[in-house]
This record gives structure tokens, sequence and C-alpha cells, in this order.
């Protein structure tokens, strides 16, 4: 029997499956591109479609990491985005509801408008790009259907991942390859390690309501590039700080969307950046 079924095998997906495998029987669903996590089952689940699989499974807990992350791409293709960010979630949603599975969804600092950072997790909700409004909707639907759910918001997911890039990987690979990078320095996020993500998770499975996820440190892109540079010994003057509005984004960004972690904080410790890219070294080491 399935205890424990993550949805969506990407970085965040992988980080949570390898940290509940040691507790839970876990499984993983995978949409196109098949996936191998040691010690857990894979399944293949389009949740935008059937979901049938989580009412055959029964899982005791649903961990939904599945989205259209890209955001300026969720700008171009709206009916796409509302698709995977609002109705898959409406469907995972209902079906853990039938089969009486705990839902985790995970979720985005991006419900924020970005006017003023340190959002709390009570504060007003004011997405500026439709990315942002395509997740807010997955959380209505999902809180909704499923009272006792848990919302997980992150902001800037890394680590270290074989099948795709994220922002620390492109970094580092850029100044390995000793190119110049343009970095934002007045956009602030909260940085997040994969597993450091995945701990607070499962830290917080049998909670209910709204939990900011994330990195507990405010960052601009353009310092948490340098620190980056420092960690992987590369050379920081490769970094050129440059300001959002000499970006052709197709999608406003808010200008801090930083994460208050407080609430979390009781049930789990979340890493600052130093202390994640410190981690996320020492995970390459162990790989």
């Amino acid at each position: 029997m399935i205890e424990l079924l993550v949805i969506g095998g990407g970085l965040l997906g992988r980080g949570v499956a390898s940290a509940s495998r040691e507790r839970f029987r876990t499984a993983v669903t995978y949409n196109s591109h098949p996936l191998q996590v040691e010690g857990c089952a894979t399944y293949q689940m389009d949740m935008t479609g059937s979901v049938d699989l989580i009412r055959s499974l029964k899982p005791q807990y649903i961990v939904l990491t599945a989205a259209m992350t890209n955001v300026d791409g969720c700008e171009a293709d709206r009916l796409a985005a509302w698709k995977v960010n609002a109705l898959g979630p409406k469907n995972v949603a209902s079906a853990a509801k039938d089969t009486g599975s705990k839902l985790i969804y995970v979720s985005t600092d991006y419900v924020f408008d970005g006017d003023h950072g340190m959002y709390r997790e009570d504060d007003q909700t004011a997405p500026i790009n439709y990315y942002g409004e395509s997740k807010l909707a997955g959380e209505r639907f999902v809180q909704e259907i499923c009272p006792d759910s848990v919302i997980a918001r992150t902001s800037v997911l890394y680590g270290q991942n074989p099948v795709r890039q994220n922002f620390v990987t492109w970094a580092v690979d850029e100044m390995k390859k000793e190119n110049r990078i343009n970095i934002v320095n007045d956009q602030y996020t909260s940085p997040t390690l994969s597993s450091n993500l995945a701990d607070m998770i499962l830290g917080i499975r049998d909670r209910t309501g709204v939990f900011h996820t994330c990195g507990s440190e405010r960052i601009n892109r353009y310092d948490f590039t340098i620190k980056i540079a420092k960690a992987f010994r590369l050379d920081e003057s490769l970094v050129n700080p440059i300001t959002s509005d000499q970006l052709s984004w197709k999608a406003r960004r808010p200008m801090d969307s930083s994460l208050d972690t407080s609430k979390v904080s009781r049930f789990a410790k979340p890493l600052n950046v130093k202390e994640g890219l410190n981690a996320m070294l020492m995970e390459m080491v162990v790989e």
C-alpha cells in the first residue's frame, strides 16, 4: 500500500520522494517524461485528465508539486496555465476528498504583488501576473474541496538537478564557462533549497492551513548570485548588476515577494542562503 504519493517528478518532487521513502512507502507520478527514484514506485498520470490512480492507490498523504512554472509561458498561454495550475489541483483535491487523503499543495510567493515583501500567511494576496493568478486559483480550489489541506508557498527553488536547470545551476554553469551574466539587483525573493523544502513539507504534513515554506533570508537576485559565486569558488566579477526595467519580460514580476518563515519555523528549520548553498554542495559530493 502506498502511504505517500508525490505528484510531479521535477526537482521538488524527487526531493520529497527521497526524503519520504525512509518513513513512508512512497510513489511518484510523472506526466510525459518517465523517471526513476530509488526506493519509490512510479506511475504515469496527467492531473489535468483522469486522476483515478489516486482513487486506486488511496494514499494517506498526497504532495502536489507539479505545476507550470514558466512565468512568461503562463502569460503567453493562459489556457495551459489554468489547466495545469488551477484545474489540475482541483482534480487532485476531488480525488483526495474521495479517498480521505491529506493533501499538501505547493504554491508560490507570486500570489503577492511584491509591494513590501516579507509576507505573512494572512497577508492579502494580489498576483500581478497570470502564473500567480493561476496558482492562487489552485490554492482556492484545494482549500474549498479539502478544508484540512496544507498550502505550502515557496520561492525561487534551487538544487542539484540532472534533468532541468534552475537559477543556481544555470548561474554556476555560466560562471564556470567564464561568461558574464546580467542579474537584477532590485527584485527580492526568499531562495529555497529543494531538499530543505522537502523537509519542511514533511514537517507540516499533519497540519492545516497556509505555510510559507522557503528559505529564511530575503535577498535580491544580484546579491544571491554573488553568494553563489563565493560558495562555488567562482569569479564574482562575472556577475553584472542591472535593474529589472532593462529586461524584456512578457509578464510583470513582483519586486519584493520575500516570505516570512516564522510560522513554519515552529515545525522545521528554513535555511538561509549560505546554509542552503553549503548543503547543496554537500549533496553534490554525496552524489
